[in-house]
């Protein structure tokens, strides 16, 4: 596989994160309007390089490049068909957004980029607004799933299915105190200004932004993903 310059350090390691990121796990999702139309995901298959070599369009080698620009550390990801319908194109995996995350797995390189600004620009200010203190962690319940959405047996293939959608369950204070979203959103007035805070800047940045508002799914998380044209929940 032909890798650009730029992108060949650590291809072999990239390539075995790219297999053992690849089972399916099970998290909410979302349910909203437009999208493609799936049968339904099947029983993933091993995973299988494909083809076509990732990071070639100038798309992608602007989003790698925007990356790298922004301090970001990473490791660009061989695309991958996880079978199922299930895939990973143009896909990283972060290493460093200067605030620890849990639960990364493969994520397209857009939202890789629009996820670590949104730590930087929004989380971080945010706290120390509300907060006046550090947030020295992020908890997600992950990124790559390959599911339709709520895990259902039909019904359109969810956006983690393509590792283009990341949940967000909380924070975590330089104090040790947890903000999250389960409590959170109802709670206490600074935990609420917060939260609605960073729900407000995610509308600006993602394709798609669902808060527990929006569901009972998604009582104790925000979904973010690159669909979408700001539908915002």
């Amino acid at each position: 596989m032909a890798f650009p310059a730029f992108l060949r350090p650590r291809v072999l390691v990239a390539a075995t994160a790219a297999l053992a990121l690849s089972a399916c796990f099970g998290a909410p999702d979302v349910m909203k309007q437009g999208g493609g139309k799936h049968a339904g995901a099947s029983t993933p298959q091993r995973p299988q390089v494909t083809g076509t070599p990732s990071f070639t369009s100038p798309e992608a080698r602007q989003c790698a490049f925007d990356l790298k620009q922004a301090g970001v550390r990473f490791t660009p990801l061989p695309n991958t068909d996880h079978g199922g319908g299930c895939s990973s194109i143009d896909s990283v995996k972060l290493l460093d957004i200067g605030t620890p995350v849990t639960n990364l797995g493969p994520m397209t390189c857009p939202l890789a980029r629009n996820f670590a600004a949104w730590a930087h620009y929004a989380v971080k200010p945010a706290a120390r607004q509300f907060f006046g203190q550090d947030v020295v962690k992020i908890e997600t319940y992950g990124t790559y799933s390959c599911r339709n959405i709520y895990g259902g047996r039909s019904g359109r293939i969810s956006q983690h299915a393509y590792s283009n959608a990341i949940d967000v369950a909380g924070f975590v204070l330089a104090d040790g105190r947890r903000i999250m979203l389960d409590g959170g959103w109802n709670g206490d007035r600074a935990s609420r200004d917060f939260l609605r805070a960073l729900h407000k800047s995610a509308c600006r940045r993602f394709g798609t932004v669902l808060s527990p508002d929006y569901n009972a799914a998604h009582y104790n998380h925000f979904h973010m993903d690159m669909s979408g044209n700001g539908y915002c929940r």
